[in-house]
Parts: structure tokens; C-alpha cells; sequence
């Protein structure tokens, strides 16, 4: 089943599908994120490497039970015909009440019908005290008029 917007992108294809991508990671529902990917996706996750829909399962699952509280920007950062260079920061906080901020690169890579079949992600984490938050929105989408990134100056 295809997932517009399809390769070859435009920028304004390339950021509406960087903002699908963020609104589906912030519902924090593996069982939809995993939609996204081709059967067979391939991911560098850090330093974890990943084959296939049910590993990218197994590995969000995990993720946001650890990650808690999670919400994530996404920012096009760069885009070609079937390629889409992300930048992103989350935060979350872990079981023991510690907030982070995480930053991050994605390059992904489609096929024809708009699946992602390869994502590659640097990630770096931060801890900040909850007072540092930037991200405070009700759990799920970010709404439209919260800023971005760049406007958050990150």
C-alpha cells in the first residue's frame, strides 16, 4: 500500500513527509510508526542495526517504555528524489525522573511507494532539568503553532 507523499520529491513533498513522520513517532504507537517502513527496512539505530518490520517493532516498543513522556521535532534538513535528510530533537525523561534532550541526523531512503526502506540515525543525548524543557505540548501531535527547531534555536 503506498504512503504519499511518493518519490521523487519536491520541498514541499520532502517537508510535509518529515511532518507525517514526526505526528506518527509522537502518538508513540509502534504498531503505526512500523507502517511506514518497507517489509524489509534496514536501520542504524546509534549503534544498533535493524532488519525488518517485527526488529523495528521490538525496538520502538522498547524505546518508549524507556523514553517516557517523549515528544519529538522533526526538521527537513535536506531532499532528493527518493532520499530526505532529517534533523530532530525529543524529550523524554527516564523511570527514575531524569530529563534528556536528544539531538539527532536521519537520512532515509524510499522506494517507489513512499516506504521508507533504509533510515540511518545519529543521536546524541543531553540531560536537562525539567525546567529546560522546550517540548510541553499534550501528549501526541505537535500542534501547528508551536515552534519549530530552528525557532526554538536548536
Amino acid at each position: 500500500m503506498a504512503r504519499p507523499p511518493l518519490p521523487p520529491f519536491t520541498r514541499e513533498t520532502a517537508a510535509e513527509k518529515v511532518r507525517l513522520a514526526e505526528d506518527a513517532w509522537n502518538t508513540r504507537l509502534p504498531e503505526h510508526v512500523v507502517k511506514a517502513y518497507t517489509p524489509d527496512s534496514v536501520w542504524r539505530n546509534r549503534a544498533e542495526f535493524l532488519e525488518g518490520r517485527d526488529e523495528i517493532l521490538r525496538f520502538l516498543t522498547g524505546k518508549w517504555a524507556k523514553e517516557q513522556s517523549y515528544r519529538l521535532i522533526k526538521e527537513l534538513w535536506s531532499f532528493g528524489d527518493a532520499r530526505i535528510a532529517v534533523r530532530f530533537a525529543y524529550e523524554w525523561h527516564n523511570g527514575a525522573g531524569q530529563w534528556f534532550r536528544s539531538y539527532g541526523n536521519e537520512n532515509w531512503d524510499f522506494a517507489g511507494d513512499g516506504l521508507m526502506r533504509r533510515r540511518i540515525a545519529s543521536i546524541n543525548d543531553l540531560p536537562i532539568a525539567e525546567a529546560e524543557r522546550l517540548m510541553r505540548w499534550p501528549q501526541g501531535r505537535r500542534p501547528d503553532d508551536h515552534p519549530g527547531l530552528s525557532a526554538l534555536g536548536l
